[in-house]
């Protein structure tokens, strides 16, 4: 079955990438630094195609007893399905901005959150969303790219904005404890220096 996917520029899609391209390798990154905190039930909301569902599953498979990947288009989800459908992987159609959406998923011990918030007009909203999907004292880990600031406007047509690194420290003040990495390439540490990272992580327990 050959399944039309919407593509922005912005979907990874590792069948169709060469195995050297950054954006590619960067989100593979990502996904490899978050095996180390996900335990227990994990949802990836905006997992895309699910690559980053089977990559998290191969890593810390004895950690993990079940993944859901939930995205909003439903031509990605059916991609998802029939490339990476796994044991202990599920794949469904859901949108972050559902005000039914923890009635619907249940709690979760861990949250995977790459590059959407900036996709998000009311990032407010997206991060309550986040932790009322969180079991008490689970983990989510979400990446955003830096750029001018909540109210300026963003170069990139499908974001809303992109946050100072400032702002986006402010987004987890309602978390118990939140650790912030950064990421160039494909390195991903605490901040070193005055050095200019493109993209941020945050590791926050509720």
């Amino acid at each position: 079955m050959f399944i039309m996917l919407d593509y922005t520029g912005e979907r990874v899609i590792p069948e169709l990438m060469k195995p050297d391209n950054g954006m590619l390798l960067e989100h593979c990154a990502r996904y490899y630094f978050a095996s180390m905190f996900t335990r227990g039930r994990v949802l990836d909301i905006a997992c895309g195609v699910g690559y980053g569902c089977k990559m998290l599953l191969e890593y810390s498979r004895h950690e993990i007893s079940e993944i859901v990947g939930a995205d909003v288009d439903e031509n990605t989800i059916a991609y998802a399905k029939k490339h990476y459908l796994a044991p202990k992987i599920t794949f469904t159609t859901a949108d972050i901005m559902d005000i039914r959406l923890t009635e619907k998923l249940q709690p979760f011990d861990t949250i995977v959150s790459f590059e959407t918030i900036e996709h998000i007009k009311d990032e407010a909203f997206f991060i309550r969303q986040m932790r009322n999907l969180l079991k008490p004292g689970g983990t989510l880990i979400l990446s955003t790219p830096f750029g001018q600031g909540k109210n300026q406007p963003s170069k990139w047509p499908f974001h809303y904005f992109q946050l100072t690194q400032e702002e986006f420290k402010k987004l987890f003040t309602a978390f118990s404890a939140a650790q912030f990495y950064y990421q160039c390439g494909v390195i991903i540490e605490p901040q070193r220096g005055e050095r200019h990272y493109p993209i941020g992580i945050a590791v926050a327990t509720k």
